[in-house]
């Protein structure tokens, strides 16, 4: 994938089909140790020990429309390619979590792409997932919770275009504010 934020795309896709109700991605940029780590947890239901050696496997997926399954498998291979390590973590019933670590600046790292638009993406696709975003850079931070907007919002769904325009740009202000 020629953007980081496209294997975000995919790995919280991967959460909402195992049933999450709670997505939280975390990128943290640490230009001192020269790393970028994404990590993404949830709440879904998990992987058995067996499943769980095998989603590495581009051969191996649990979908019955193609015998294939490159999400993970690429992620893992865009970390470990760039001078970075790669590590999931499931248990049955409780959910999952992945992570990976990248060279900051290795020169094959693709960018971040556009997070803001992922983001939309991500929380317009299921009203009903409380999706948490926290972007970390050099100790600066910047959170952004759907639970707490839905509480404010009320009886206004936040697939309301105009939330969603608030949310794109409250993204994008909030990343140029690190």
């Amino acid at each position: 994938m020629r953007e980081l934020s496209m294997h975000i795309l995919d790995i919280a896709q991967n959460s909402i089909v195992a049933g999450a109700s709670e997505i939280q991605i975390i990128i943290d940029e640490n230009l001192k140790e020269d790393t970028l780590t994404i990590s993404i947890k949830d709440n879904g239901k998990g992987m058995d020990e067996e499943k769980l050696i095998k989603v590495t496997n581009p051969f191996f997926t649990s979908r019955t429309t193609r015998k294939v399954g490159l999400g993970i498998p690429m992620f893992k291979a865009s970390a470990e390619g760039c001078e970075g390590s790669f590590r999931i973590e499931s248990t049955k019933g409780k959910g999952t979590y992945v992570e990976a670590i990248f060279k900051h600046s290795h020169i094959d790292r693709a960018p971040l792409g556009n997070i803001a638009d992922t983001m939309v993406v991500l929380i317009s696709s299921d009203i009903n997932i409380d999706f948490i975003y926290k972007h970390i850079k050099n100790n600066k931070e910047y959170v952004i919770n759907t639970k707490e907007i839905k509480d404010i919002l009320g009886e206004v769904s936040i697939n309301n275009i105009d939330v969603l325009q608030w949310i794109k740009n409250n993204i994008i202000d909030g990343l140029n504010d690190l």
